[in-house]
């Protein structure tokens, strides 16, 4: 790997040492060893001691006293599974309040709207490729629960980096096209001020994304 550019060295540091993670080049479960990433890097441990940090918010590692950093084990089927039943208690209600405050001339959903469509390719191999596409799904969904007026709701949504760890385990390629209609969905009802219909959008778009990461596990089982 070339040493990386000083101007944004912190930022540089925190994306190179995640995509190691995301991509498996650090396995899930592995130590990580600041002074050796360091080597790797060509850098000083300080901007990697403060990626990792960074990352442990993020559930990506765990640091464990006298012990250090550890990547995070990759979702089991039950915490895949109970990872989407938050999601759907959580983002169903927050597109309907996000309608709801439409419907009272509350919202404007001009950037929901912006950043309901994905990019339909593939820009890459690995996380590298399907990044761009994680990160602006990511943001769409914190906007609609940032829409919901409830900012415990919002804070709550955040703090499980859903997009993070259901991405560690695969990118599913059937994403590509069809999550940006369910999004626009999504924008509509809440542009419509249906809370009914909002709600019931996010909720066919969670199912179906559920059932497309289903397929890893299957792959699992054969």
């Amino acid at each position: 790997m070339r040493p990386l550019p000083r101007l944004t060295l912190t930022d540089d540091v925190y994306e190179a040492v995640k995509s190691l993670i995301m991509d498996h080049r650090i396995a899930p479960g592995e130590r990580v060893t600041i002074d050796a990433l360091a080597r790797q890097l060509a850098v000083s441990p300080t901007p990697v001691r403060e990626a990792l940090a960074r990352l442990e918010s993020e559930g990506l590692v765990r640091k464990r006293a006298m012990a250090g950093y550890t990547t995070a084990p990759l979702l089991t089927r039950t915490e895949f599974e109970e990872l989407f039943e938050m999601r759907l208690l959580l983002e169903c209600p927050a597109a309907a309040r996000a309608a709801g405050r439409r419907a009272a001339g509350q919202l404007d959903v001009d950037v929901l709207a912006q950043e309901a469509d994905l990019p339909d390719h593939l820009s890459g191999d690995g996380y590298a490729g399907h990044a761009p596409f994680t990160a602006q799904d990511a943001v769409f969904h914190e906007l609609v629960a940032e829409a919901s007026g409830n900012s415990m709701l919002h804070a709550t949504f955040v703090r499980l980096h859903a997009h993070l760890h259901l991405h560690r385990l695969q990118f599913p390629t059937a994403h590509l096209g069809i999550s940006g209609q369910e999004h626009r969905r999504i924008v509509a009802a809440i542009a419509a001020g249906t809370p009914d219909a909002a709600a019931d959008a996010m909720r066919r778009h969670l199912e179906a994304a559920r059932q497309r990461h289903r397929d890893h596990f299957a792959a699992l089982d054969t």
